[in-house]
């Protein structure tokens, strides 16, 4: 486990620059986390490095900035934490509280994989390699996770949301992925 990653009683990542977002709400009671979403993303699409992630996450995209974000006009989603390219992690909602990353799903028979679930955004998209910064944070975190929830499972987003996501798609590199 890397030491200058921990997580707080709350589930704040101490290491992890913190946005916080207003997309989340309260797990079920007595709910555990026991199953990682692995997604990708990028603002514009195929564009690194911009603000329009974190201004997504935190209702501030503006919808006049770039032609795609007009359709992403009410969109209220969050991730729990967000891998950019460099290896900047940053985090938007604490473990401890649903983060909005999931939609319509179901993992080995249960639905509404919010409940349930950590999602961890990848800067990038389904058909481009992601960088190997991205893949070392990816694994200190979800060793992290491990230590203190019973993950059971690492999934993408394709595999909760068949047919309605591809993600992380066929640039994401399962075998560098440790226990998944």
């Amino acid at each position: 486990m890397n030491g200058r990653f921990r997580l707080d009683a709350e589930g704040w990542l101490l290491g992890a620059r913190r946005v916080p977002s207003p997309n989340c709400d309260a797990r079920p009671h007595g709910e555990a986390v026991s199953l990682v979403v692995i997604h990708n993303i990028s603002l514009p699409p195929g564009e690194f490095g911009g603000p329009g992630v974190e201004q997504l996450f935190t209702n501030r995209l503006d919808p006049h900035e770039h032609p795609y974000y007009a359709g992403l006009r009410d969109l209220r989603v969050s991730a729990h934490f967000f891998i950019r390219r460099d290896g900047e992690l940053i985090q938007f909602v604490p473990c401890g509280l649903r983060a909005w990353h999931a939609g319509v799903s179901a993992w080995q028979g249960r639905e509404r994989c919010n409940d349930f679930s950590v999602g961890i955004e990848l800067e990038g998209t389904d058909d481009m390699p992601f960088t190997d910064r991205q893949y070392a944070v990816l694994n200190n975190l979800l060793a992290v996770l491990r230590a203190t929830y019973p993950i059971r499972d690492v999934a993408g987003h394709s595999d909760i949301a068949p047919g309605r996501k591809t993600d992380p798609g066929a640039g994401f590199d399962w075998n560098r992925v440790k226990n998944a």
